[in-house]
This record gives structure tokens, sequence and C-alpha cells, in this order.
């Protein structure tokens, strides 16, 4: 692994006081901006910014007296200066792409710090494909933290992963070099109930002096929130209301509020500060997912932080809350997150703090992109043969594996059917009456308005054969159709949902064929792939590539009669057996709401 250098303030301090007190030249001085401070929250016109060795050494009205002939000088004419911004939550696995090219897509966007949880590679190939992600990151020319995933699985029992995560990897973890804490702990029910691994993972963190990240997916904020929040986690992105952002900072949790391709959680919780008028420095902004197409079309952390400014949060208070608020949580306050002499220089220069242009990017000093443009390289791990061939489904898959027997006799049954939510994480627990037809429950006669289809769980890490099946609404398919994908947060097996068992099987197969990746099937013919060949979950090609044939799978996904938001997002979360109501895995549909295996007919009529 061939790191990108980049010198501690231990060994440059030294040269940044030569440099404020005008006995060193700067290497860039960035001259006449409005000042940004996110420690006083001020606009500060007429300043200057001075920079050495990659860190800020000067910022006042008048840096000439740190220029030399070789300084560069960027002129800010007058344009704001605002800290490089921070995901304060984030899995690049999300966005189709390894960390290299993810860095690639946000850069341009002004993102020049992450915290990310790769707990999806984990879930496939271990502590080696945590390590083999870690390695990448550290390879970037921005500041890519990595949290050790702490719940593979995330719900053991209710699910089989193709590794397993315990205290001794994360003990191990703690002493590389990028990891800045523990991932999102998800198993809130075993913390809860005091769980030996799950405190034994999160002591582990904290004997380290590294922050524990959580994940509470439950809306009763009892004795049960209570007992979790006892339980270590710092932080929390699975509020979505008012209350659950005001629950988790009065526990002395940050309130971690995301805006993904799917998540709209930021503007039911801001109010906690807009409008209840809470202290905001233990409110935090992240993404949490992100695909691809919104990376390269909408923006990263720029657009968390227009749409917080638009929910009416005050320009600067939605800028601490993307860098200084982010910093402080991780403890690296004294390191970056803010425009103050020592810390990293990671600038933007914008002209409107409210609709944030990313006019200019600097990270570690150096220019990393241009008016949308990135202008340096992220550099590429070598992702091994066995990261590359991790769909293992042991057998081709028939329409019949994916047929629903009824009960003998039976001429229709009431079904358990998954409800998604548009824009939200979890769903809904319906009940349906399906109609029966030769033994076999069916779906292809119900009413348009039913919306009823079916889904189903294909076994990927351990060729075992295995087929899961049961029903999920919400998604407003037509015709026949289906859809696979070997990104199913968070066990990471093959999701297939379709009105066709016979397109079920041939997208199952198709994504053996390839080695993993998205794909749409209408009418027995292909009309949307994305291949992911890394775990099954990413690819090492440019974004624009990605991006541009995730959205032709978007286009499929329409054309099939789908009309929800970033649909594919809710598909690819069927299987996230941590958060509620209804999923599904390979042992079967799971209650959410009480953490056991339910069945998918429940009676007949």
């Amino acid at each position: 692994m061939e790191q990108t250098p980049f010198n501690s303030w231990a060994d440059v301090a030294p040269r940044l006081v030569a440099v404020a007190a005008g006995r060193d030249a700067a290497d860039t001085v960035i001259r006449k901006g409005q000042w940004v401070n996110v420690h006083t929250r001020e606009v500060l016109p007429d300043h200057d910014i001075a920079i050495a060795e990659g860190r800020i050494a000067y910022v006042g009205p008048d840096a000439s007296h740190c220029v030399g002939p070789d300084t560069e000088i960027i002129e800010a004419n007058g344009r704001f200066m605002i800290p490089g911004l921070c995901d304060g939550h984030m899995h690049i696995e999300s966005g189709m792409l390894t960390p290299a090219e993810f860095a690639r897509a946000v850069i341009p966007h002004g993102t020049t710090s992450m915290f990310t949880d790769p707990h999806e590679i984990a879930n496939v190939l271990g502590l080696e494909g945590v390590r083999m992600m870690h390695d990448e990151a550290l390879m970037q020319p921005v500041n890519i933290f990595t949290q050790m995933p702490s719940c593979a699985p995330s719900a053991p029992g209710l699910e089989t992963t193709g590794f397993e995560i315990g205290p001794d990897d994360v003990a191990e973890a703690m002493n590389w070099p990028g990891i800045i804490g523990l991932g999102e702990m998800m198993n809130f029910p075993g913390v809860v109930n005091g769980s030996q691994q799950m405190l034994a993972e999160i002591a582990a963190t904290q004997t380290a002096g590294k922050t524990v990240g959580g994940h509470y997916a439950s809306p009763d904020l009892g004795p049960a929130f209570h007992a979790y929040a006892a339980g270590g986690p710092a932080d929390d992105h699975e509020g979505t209301c008012e209350a659950d952002a005001i629950a988790r900072v009065r526990q002395g949790m940050r309130s971690m509020m995301r805006l993904g391709s799917a998540w709209y959680d930021v503007e039911t919780q801001i109010t906690a500060v807009t409008k209840k008028g809470l202290d905001p420095r233990n409110f935090i902004l992240c993404t949490d997912d992100c695909h691809s197409g919104t990376l390269v079309n909408d923006g990263h952390m720029n657009r968390v932080v227009r749409h917080a400014i638009a929910c009416g949060c005050d320009p600067v208070i939605a800028l601490q809350m993307a860098t200084i608020n982010t910093a402080t949580h991780f403890g690296l306050e004294r390191d970056l997150g803010s425009i103050t002499p020592g810390r990293r220089a990671d600038v933007i220069l914008t002209s409107d703090l409210s609709t944030l242009p990313i006019e200019h990017v600097i990270a570690r000093g150096k220019t990393v992109a241009l008016n949308g443009a990135i202008t340096v390289e992220c550099p590429h791990y070598y992702w091994p043969d066995q990261s590359r061939q991790t769909v293992n489904l042991g057998r081709a898959r028939t329409a019949n594996d994916f047929a629903i027997q009824a009960p003998t006799g039976a001429q229709s049954v009431s079904a358990s059917v998954i409800g998604v939510v548009e824009n939200q994480a979890p769903t809904k627990a319906l009940t349906c009456q399906l109609p029966v037809r030769e033994g076999l429950v069916e779906t292809d006669e119900l009413p348009s308005e039913t919306d009823v289809c079916q889904i189903a769980l294909v076994e990927r890490h351990r060729a075992t054969g295995a087929t899961t099946n049961g029903f999920v609404s919400g998604f407003g398919y037509s015709g026949k159709m289906a859809m696979a994908s070997t990104v199913a947060h968070d066990s990471h097996h093959m999701i297939v949902v379709g009105t066709c068992r016979e397109n079920m099987a041939l997208a199952a197969n198709r994504l053996g064929e390839v080695g993993g990746g998205v794909t749409v099937f209408q009418d027995s013919q292909e009309i949307a792939l994305v291949e992911l060949p890394i775990a099954g979950l990413m690819s090492d090609s440019p974004a624009t590539e990605v991006a541009a044939k995730a959205q032709a799978m978007v286009d499929a996904m329409e054309r099939c009669g789908c009309t929800l938001n970033n649909a594919y997002m809710q598909h690819s979360l069927l299987a996230l057996v941590v958060i509620p109501e209804l999923r599904i895995s390979d042992l079967g549909l799971v209650d959410v709401t009480t953490f056991e295996l339910t069945d998918v007919i429940k009676g007949q009529s």
C-alpha cells in the first residue's frame, strides 16, 4: 500500500510558526476573501490565509509578511472561504464505487473529509475486505477515515453473512493507521440486552480512545433507548423526527441528520435547532447512502448543506454541522474542520453561502478541483481475485425456485407483505389477501392498485443453492419483469423482486454470470445492467460511467412501472434486518419489531 504522504502537525510545527511570524514564506496564500469562522459563527471580510506543508499557518487581515518569491497566490476576490466539508457517516459501497472513484466523484463537490463504515464489504469478505477499503482510502488526496464495522452479521441468528466480525477483529483494527472508531452499532437489541460480544466491541473501541458509532432504529424512546445510550454509542443517524433528534442530544449523543439518495431525514429533525432553539453543536449532517447517480448529478455534502439551509437553517450553522461539529465529534478538532492555524488546509471558495457553488477546492494545501472539475489523481488499490469472485450461487435458478406453495386446497391466502415507504429506510408490515392458482400463490391477477409482487433472497456466499421467497408492495411494477441486485444490505446475498418467476430466474442467473451488480429484465430481455465486480458491491470504473449505467437502471425500473424516488435504494435495503418493520433474509421473513422469524403465509380462506 502506498499512502498519500501527509505530515502531522508535530512534523511541521516549526515551519508553521516561522511562516506565521514572517520568518519563512508560505507555500500558498489565499488573498482577500470572507473568512467563515465556524468556531465563532462569524463571517469576516478582507482576510488572507497562509498555507505551509499542507496546513494553515496564518489567518488574518494581511498575510503579505508570509509571501515569498515562490509563494502561490490565489485571489479569493471577496468570495467566502469555508472549511472543506465533512461527511460524518457514510458507506462508500453505496455509491457502487471504490474509495478512489468515490473520492474522484465527491472532491469537486467540496467534500474533503469522510468518516466511512465499510460494513457492506465486511459482510462479504470479512476483515480482509475492510483492510482493502482502509488501504485504498489512505491513498487518496483527501481525508478518508475508516470506522471498523461492528456488526457482521447485523442481527445474529436472523441472517447468514459471508464472514463474521468479532471483538478480536475490532481490537486488531483499532491499531490500523486510518481507523477512527467503531462503525454503527446496528445490533441495538444486543446492546439493550447486554450482549457480551457487542459490549466487548464497544469496550475495545473506547479503550483505544476512539468513537463508537450508533444505530438505534426504533421509535421506542423509553427504557430500551436509555439502555442503548448507556451502552456507549456516541451518535445516531436513524432518527426520523424532531423527537428522535432531541432525545439523542439530551442523552449526550450527537444527532446525525441524513440526506442520502433515498433518506430525507433532515427536514423533520432540524427543527430541533431552527424552532426549538437547541444548541446546534451536537447536530451533524451526513449522507449515509448515496448512489453514483446522486454523486455525479446532484452533489454530496454540498447538497446536504444546501438542503439544511432550504429547511430554514442559518447558513453558517449548517456549515458548522458539516465541518467543526463533525471534526470535534471524532476528536479531530485540532486537525480539521475549520480554517484556523495548525489545521489541515482544506478550504472551499464559494461566491454564495446559501446556494453554495463549489468554485475552488483545496485539500491539504493543494488545489484538487476547480469549477466542478477534479485536478488531481485518485490512486487505485490493486483489488485481488478473491475480491472479484464473490457470487457463488451453487447452481442456476429456475422459475420453480421462486414458486410459493399455498396450503393444500386453499383458494386464497393471507400473506405478510413488506411495505416500502418512499424516502425512508423503515418498511411497513402489511397483510394482503392473495389468490391461489394450481397450488401456487400468485400476484399477477391482482388489481393494479394492490401493487404486490414477489421478492426473493438468493444465497450467494456459500453456494448453498437456497432461495427464500416472500412478497413486497410499493414499487408499482407491472407486466412481466424482474430486478436483481447483489447489493442487499447488510448480508449482501442477492435480492430479486419481480412480477414473473421466469424473469426472476433470468435476472438471478445473469448476476451469477457477471460476478455481481444490478440487472433489470422485462419480457425475458435484459434492459439494464450495472456490473459491480468487486465483492458484488462496487466498480472501479470511473464514477461517470457507473452513474450512466445506474441512470439506465433507474430508467428501466420506470419502464416497468416504478415511480418511487430512488427506488433502487429501497430495493437494496429490503434485507436489512435491523430496521423495522419487516425484512427478508436467507433464513426467512423477519419481524424486526420482535426480532423473530415470521410466516409468509398467515392463514387461508
